[in-house]
């Protein structure tokens, strides 16, 4: 019978483990750090940050104008601040 519960229960988180996220994780970076830290990586190419939402894919999703004024969008990495590609 013990079994049978831990099985049931099992089956009943599954799906909530497996459904995306809709907020950044624990021990993200402050959203005003990864602004700063992109302002400092993209330094020469940014021109304006125009967009910055959260992806429920787990990452923030920043849509920019480069310096030629050309909209970029990028997905960055909330616990690191590193640009995925």
């Amino acid at each position: 019978m013990t079994i049978r519960m831990i099985a049931l229960a099992t089956l009943i988180a599954a799906p909530t483990a497996l459904m995306a996220q809709d907020t950044p994780p624990e021990g993200s970076m402050p959203l005003s750090q990864l602004v700063t830290k992109l302002e400092t990586d993209l330094a020469g190419e940014l021109g304006h940050i125009t967009d910055v939402s959260w992806d429920d894919d787990g990452y923030w999703e920043v849509e920019y104008h480069n310096a030629e004024n050309r909209e970029v969008e990028i997905r960055v990495d909330p616990a690191t601040g590193e640009v995925r590609q």
